[in-house]
């Protein structure tokens, strides 16, 4: 994918793919996620942003972003890849799910193509992100499932100034276009929304199954590293049983090495008559998950260093503590090992922690005409 893209209609931001097939009564069937919406001439799928020209799916968002902004890695959240580093992130608009909860939904539900104000092209994107000093760049705030084209080409751009990069995603994909995007990826953080369909099915108006699978695929089938978010809300997916079949299932089906997190949740678009999470529910999650076997389990969105603090398990120093988004103390080689045993801590490193600390710097970038 280091060449340019076949373009459409001479619109240059409007991409063709591979990935639609065209039925029988004429409507063409995009097949980038189990949603399958099938559109006829002009229509837009679910996600807004890949629509029918033609006789293919286009994505209509190539080369155009929501905007762009150098945050700590940490906020992804990775917690076992770069530690301390910044990661230039940006994503476009639109989602293929539905959450009622979303915490991005000006971005990710939005209708309006005003949204993607900033243009770029992925070299354009990889320098200034080596320009800045950052280790990565992370395809996030809406899902790179739905723009996951230009994620790739800002991926290869990226690699070849030797960065890394990471998606953050709901895990909602088949199996060809997954197998697609991660090709290209260097770490993922799934956010599993839930451990049930009936979730999924109402709140989330997507499938538990379809996670799962992209879950073990990228754990056991590729060299993505991978962590889990599960943000909790109350009344809704925090229940005990919920949180011990969720934490069982990554145990047996994983490993016990694959990290959790834990966020707390606040009201939001459509879920703002639920209150916010208490810190004991993510104290209390965190705590059955290290019971049923799992050895990296944070919380997130609070302030519990505790809870954010990584131990050996070799030994059961404290590797890695955390205030937010600061490394309060690095006990790692340049290579990950535990300086007072030499285990060798699960995740990607290279070299010492980085020092960029809980910053959050919006940046303006756009392609020179």
């Amino acid at each position: 994918m280091t060449n340019p893209r076949p373009r459409s209609g001479g619109d240059e931001h409007t991409v063709g793919t591979d990935f639609h097939r065209t039925l029988d009564d004429g409507r063409v069937e995009c097949t980038v996620c189990p949603r399958a919406c099938r559109l006829r001439e002009g229509q837009r799928g679910l996600c807004f942003v890949r629509a029918r020209e033609g006789e293919q799916i286009v994505l209509t968002s190539y080369g155009r972003s929501s905007g762009f902004c150098i945050d700590p890695i940490e906020k992804k959240p990775l917690h076992h890849f770069l530690p301390g580093t910044p990661v230039l992130s940006f994503g476009t608009a639109g989602c293929n799910l539905g959450c009622r909860f979303c915490q991005n939904w000006d971005i990710s539900k939005s209708r309006e193509t005003d949204t993607l104000a900033s243009a770029a092209s992925p070299e354009t994107i990889a320098a200034e992100a080596a320009r800045r000093g950052c280790r990565s760049i992370a395809f996030t705030y809406n899902d790179p499932t739905v723009f996951l084209e230009y994620a790739a080409d800002c991926a290869e751009a990226a690699r070849e100034l030797g960065l890394k990069t990471v998606a953050v995603s709901a895990g909602y994909i088949n199996p060809a276009p997954r197998a697609e995007l991660y090709a290209h990826m260097d770490a993922a953080n799934i956010d599993l929304k839930a451990f049930t369909e009936g979730f999924y099915e109402k709140i989330a108006f997507a499938s538990l199954t379809a996670v799962l699978d992209t879950l073990r695929y990228l754990v056991h089938e590729t060299d993505v590293w991978t962590e889990i978010t599960t943000l909790l809300i109350p009344g809704h997916n925090d229940s005990d049983a919920e949180i011990a079949a969720e934490c069982e299932w990554i145990a047996e089906h994983l490993g016990p090495d694959v990290p959790l997190h834990f966020t707390a949740f606040h009201p939001d678009f459509k879920m703002r008559d639920v209150p916010p999470t208490p810190p004991s529910t993510l104290k209390r999650a965190r705590a059955i998950a290290v019971g049923a076997g799992l050895r990296y389990v944070y919380t997130g969105n609070i302030r519990d260093p505790a809870g954010q603090t990584t131990h050996c398990q070799g030994c059961g120093e404290a590797l890695v503590v955390r205030d937010r988004y600061r490394i309060d103390r690095y006990a790692l080689s340049d290579s990950g090992q535990c300086a007072f045993c030499g285990v060798k801590l699960p995740g990607v490193y290279e070299g010492q922690a980085g020092d960029w600390g809980p910053r959050r710097q919006p940046i303006r970038l756009a392609t020179p005409s």
